[in-house]
């Protein structure tokens, strides 16, 4: 008898895949809030998932496997430095926002879609199979370009916080 988890599986994966996905898509247009703890939290697990995938590509003997993940890295913090030349900065109601690039994270997002509407309709999310180079590649472009790009965007607004102190100490109090 299958266990309730795998029993109901079939339903609530896809349906937390497109709560991840809308999520996503929500972050890729128009104006973003600066959130620091969170942009934290998603520093600290991209770090542990994209040292996890080192070590998976150090101790894998496949030679295809380890040049997906070093090409998708590279391709993925490229992208990364790519979108932060695209993103804006700003002060909003004395609140730092920021406007991403709606193309890039965009394209990578179809890239996640497509990849997951791949293996749901060839595998049904079965874990059968070792990983191939091109799936490795695919997420470490994901994960290249979320690092760049938070780690970019603190420096950003670190950058926009210290301008506007340097202007507010400048400016004269005004007398009334």
């Amino acid at each position: 008898m299958a266990s309730p988890i795998a029993a109901t599986a079939p339903y609530w994966v896809p349906a937390l895949s497109m709560l991840m996905i809308y999520r996503r898509v929500r972050r890729n247009f128009g104006v973003q809030p600066w959130r620091p703890v969170r942009s934290g939290i998603r520093l600290g697990v991209l770090v542990l998932v994209a040292a996890m995938l080192c070590a998976l590509g150090a101790f894998q003997p496949s030679l295809a496997l380890a040049l997906g993940l070093g090409i998708g890295a590279t391709l993925g913090a490229l992208l990364g430095l790519l979108a932060l030349k695209h993103t804006h900065v700003a002060w909003r109601d004395d609140q730092r926002t920021y406007t991403p690039n709606p193309w890039i994270g965009g394209a990578l997002t179809a890239l996640l879609v497509g990849r997951i509407a791949w293996r749901y309709t060839h595998e049904g999310f079965a874990a059968t199979q070792a990983p191939s180079a091109l799936t490795m590649g695919m997420a470490t472009v994901l994960i290249g370009y979320s690092l760049a790009y938070v780690i970019g965007l603190m420096v950003q607004m670190r950058r926009l916080a210290a301008e506007r102190a340097a202007t507010s100490a400048s400016t004269p109090p005004v007398e009334l």
